[in-house]
């Protein structure tokens, strides 16, 4: 079975093209609070001075500032699920686990309250000759993956491998693409465990010109962009990995490894 193509000319690869954007911080009111599934709640925030924000890429993050743990002040990383300008509306998804301030802040949020966020500072805009998407990850990565499936139009296809607590955690995203979902299901505390990935993309055929994105747990990212490499033989300016956070760390931020080119 064919893998993969080798692309020895680089000009046919695809592109990341970093956008900045004016750092601006704004203060938001929370309209709606739903739980998605057990393990996420959406937040809908709204608020004049959401004018002007701007989110181009699906893996986009802004930074929000909730009470810590100790109630002074922190920040986390969030990807930016919906903005709808029309409506004046923006919508985040948190992911419901204990010991983080942010899930926190989620779980007591009601309409009224109010979040500060900051950002985005800029966009990753992925470009290029791409045929098929290959969207990998965990629970963390389901806003940006949704955003891009979502986004994607007739004429591409996509898969998505992603692993959550269980069936229950599962989400539908709505799109013209042709979409082929693999969930794998384990506890949260097992989030560092990227077996259960692996397992389905040993049995995947992976397309000519399909990039590859992926958003986990930073041990379980590293390991998958390993095994794309190193087994699957796909170039690396065709994957882009990115370590959403850390297990047993509280504050880690999105740490980016490899990108393409």
């Amino acid at each position: 079975m064919k893998l993969f193509q080798s692309f020895s000319n680089r000009d046919d690869a695809p592109e990341i093209r970093r956008e900045r954007h004016d750092l601006v911080r704004r203060r938001l009111e929370v309209r709606a609070v739903e739980r998605l599934t057990p393990h996420m709640i959406r937040i809908t925030l709204d608020g004049p001075e959401l004018v002007g924000f701007t989110s181009p890429s699906p893996d986009d993050h802004i930074k929000i500032f909730v009470p810590g743990l100790d109630g002074s002040p922190t920040r986390r990383d969030y990807t930016p699920r919906r903005y709808d300008p029309q409506n004046g509306t923006l919508l985040l998804d948190f992911v419901n686990h204990h010991g983080g301030p942010a899930a926190a802040w989620a779980r007591a949020a009601r309409p009224g309250d109010r979040l500060e966020i900051g950002g985005p500072r800029g966009s990753q805009i992925i470009s290029g000759p791409i045929d098929h998407w290959l969207l990998i990850g965990d629970e963390t990565a389901l806003p940006a993956i949704g955003r891009r499936v979502e986004a994607l139009s007739v004429r591409t296809s996509v898969t998505t491998v992603v692993a959550v607590p269980g069936a229950e955690d599962e989400q539908v995203f709505t799109t013209a693409a042709h979409h082929a979902a693999h969930w794998v299901h384990r506890p949260m505390e097992r989030a560092d465990d990227g077996a259960g990935i692996l397992a389905v993309l040993k049995n995947l055929k992976i397309p000519d010109r399909t990039f590859v994105w992926v958003g986990a747990e930073t041990h379980v990212a590293k390991a998958v962009r390993q095994y794309l490499l190193d087994e699957r033989r796909i170039p690396a300016q065709w994957i882009k990995a990115s370590g959403y956070w850390v297990k047993g760390q509280a504050d880690a931020s999105v740490k980016d490894f490899g990108d393409a080119r």
